[in-house]
């Protein structure tokens, strides 16, 4: 950033910048609000600007939280917390760090997704870079621009593929601000080495495009060769820019998500976490189920409701886990059946992408299913395969009714059903009916946070199937040894850290660690996914296991307010 540098002096961290009074309290990467010192008062030009008491950072954080508590309303709590952010950097991760549990949700999903339907007409200040095609050929001076000088994890995405609700181009930024957030809170990733990004390409959303508040790209989307030049100029820039530095794709589309992964995944260190994130979590779960039952992966017959890039991301993560526990290819990929808006998706299927290709049924095992259409529906798969596992990620709500419910628990007798679309209103079903429904026999982990269910006085503790519980650990080991790859192998070993992190002892159906665990969770992925990125010679420097465990304890970054230099 212009105008400031940390200095170290005998491992102290002291802020130096010749910045003055107004500006300071401006920059929410150095402002300290009440808790600046008298000394720094009068050193920095602020003497008279504050009130006179001088707080600590604790003190500043409970005011902040009975500020929090008074707005009932999710969006405003997320706006609430996002205006804290752009005004007190520290002060804002003091606040949510301490109140994790209750405030993920806020800064993250469900709440984000109103933040990004509402981004246009609620504007407040711009977060991040910004760039569309009217100045990709300016891409080297846009990313000087930034404020942070040191990057070393981007979160980028171009808002075509928002959580479940689509196509919300510029409302979309609001996305790699939240992921980072993540990072950060989880796994003490120092935000002051990240950067978020918005491509703005465009929106096919009529009603954006329709709206005088809207502040984005007020055209159709890129496609082809003009969107994957203008990526390919992105990404260029990017590798000259920040040599080594973690790019996360964030909610591209099913097509692009894929085929950009793809692409550049062996070009600069990648990461998708719709299609890679989903799918170590999801398998995780798996690995609990299976352990929960008693059973082998062998034995899963797995329906995913939703084929885009988060149903093929989970569906490919589980097909590389069945291989690496030694299940034939052609047996695993058999394990698999994936429904698409046109329904079972099988050779006969049109415009399908690469990996759904892979998965299609052959249309001979096919032909004793009734159906009074073309298509293949939801029951009628549910009826023939008599799946143990259903997942989904279609975003339509209450998809999985009673009736579907009701005759995959016939079945099976301890069925797992996951609905994992995000936000909470586009959620497949909810616990409360899933767990009606079967009368408690049934495992469960959902995309959104879901309170406790009380039934027949009992108690259920809901899984939480979030992708927070993967890819903060995951950029973090990958960070820590300097990986110039994510491999698959990689991303299996963080699902086995997830599933064998210790769950809650006083619930034999909890699948998951809680959101409490995250910052503990997030170490053990980072260790695991390190001590792989080694075996896989992907690894730029190598460490012992101590050497591991004392860099993680080096770089973790908590929310402190250094001092500045005076002299």
């Amino acid at each position: 950033m212009q105008g400031y540098k940390i200095v170290a002096n005998n491992g102290t961290y002291k802020i130096k910048t010749s910045l003055k009074g107004k500006a300071i309290l401006t920059i929410p990467q150095l402002n300290k609000g009440t808790a600046f010192s008298l000394e720094e008062r009068k050193y920095l030009s602020l003497l008279g600007k504050l009130p006179v008491q001088v707080e600590t950072l604790e003190e500043q954080v409970s005011r902040c939280y009975l500020q929090f508590t008074r707005f009932e309303d999710p969006f405003k709590k997320n706006v609430f917390l996002n205006s804290l952010l752009n005004y007190n950097q520290t002060l804002f991760y003091a606040l949510v760090v301490e109140n994790l549990v209750e405030m993920l949700p806020y800064i993250y999903t469900p709440a984000v997704g109103s933040a990004v339907e509402e981004f246009s007409h609620e504007f407040r200040q711009p977060r991040g870079l910004y760039i569309s095609e009217t100045n990709i050929d300016d891409v080297d001076e846009i990313l000087d621009n930034r404020t942070n000088s040191d990057i070393k994890v981007i979160v980028v995405t171009d808002g075509e593929g928002v959580l479940g609700i689509g196509d919300q181009g510029l409302g979309g930024s609001d996305i790699p601000v939240a992921k980072l957030m993540v990072y950060t809170a989880c796994a003490g990733i120092n935000p002051n080495n990240t950067l978020p990004i918005f491509l703005d390409v465009g929106t096919n959303n009529e009603s954006l495009l329709a709206d005088p508040m809207y502040i984005g790209l007020r055209q159709k989307r890129l496609v082809g060769e003009r969107y994957n030049i203008f990526i390919a100029k992105f990404i260029n820039a990017i590798i000259n820019k920040f040599p080594g530095v973690l790019l996360h794709w964030e909610d591209f589309s099913r097509d692009k998500a894929c085929y950009n992964l793809e692409l550049y995944r062996n070009k600069i260190l990648s990461f998708n976490d719709d299609i890679q994130g989903t799918g170590v979590i999801a398998a995780a779960a798996i690995m609990s189920i299976v352990d929960i039952n008693k059973s082998t992966l062998e034995q899963q017959k797995i329906v995913i409701f939703g084929a885009g890039a988060a149903g093929t991301g989970i569906a490919q993560q589980l097909f590389q886990v069945m291989l690496l526990s030694g299940i034939d290819f052609h047996k695993a990929k058999s394990l698999f059946w994936l429904i698409d808006k046109d329904g079972l998706i099988h050779e006969g299927s049109n415009n399908l992408t690469k990996l759904q290709k892979f998965y299609a049924r052959e249309s001979s095992e096919l032909s004793s299913w009734q159906e009074s259409n073309d298509k293949l529906s939801l029951l009628n798969v549910i009826k023939n395969v008599k799946p143990s596992i259903l997942i989904g990620t279609s975003g339509v709500r209450g998809v999985f009714n009673k009736e579907v419910v009701a005759t995959m628990k016939q079945a099976v007798e301890l069925p797992c059903i996951m609905p994992l679309s995000n936000p909470t209103s586009h959620v497949e079903v909810t616990p409360n009916d899933l767990i009606k429904w079967t009368d408690g026999k049934v495992l469960i982990a959902t995309g959104s946070p879901f309170s406790d269910v009380y039934y027949n006085n009992s108690t259920y503790k809901i899984s939480q199937c979030n992708n927070a519980l993967a890819f903060p650990g995951i950029g973090l080991g990958a960070m820590l040894i300097k990986a110039t790859k994510i491999t698959d192998n990689m991303l299996y070993e963080a699902s086995v850290a997830i599933s064998k992190f210790k769950r809650s002892d006083n619930d034999e159906y909890l699948l998951l660690p809680m959101i409490a665990d995250s910052q503990n969770l997030s170490k053990a992925v980072a260790i695991a996914v390190a001590k792989q990125a080694i075996i896989d010679a992907v690894a730029t420097v190598n460490m012992s296991d101590a050497e591991i465990n004392d860099e993680l304890a080096k770089i973790h970054w908590d929310p402190e307010y250094l001092s500045y230099d005076l002299d």
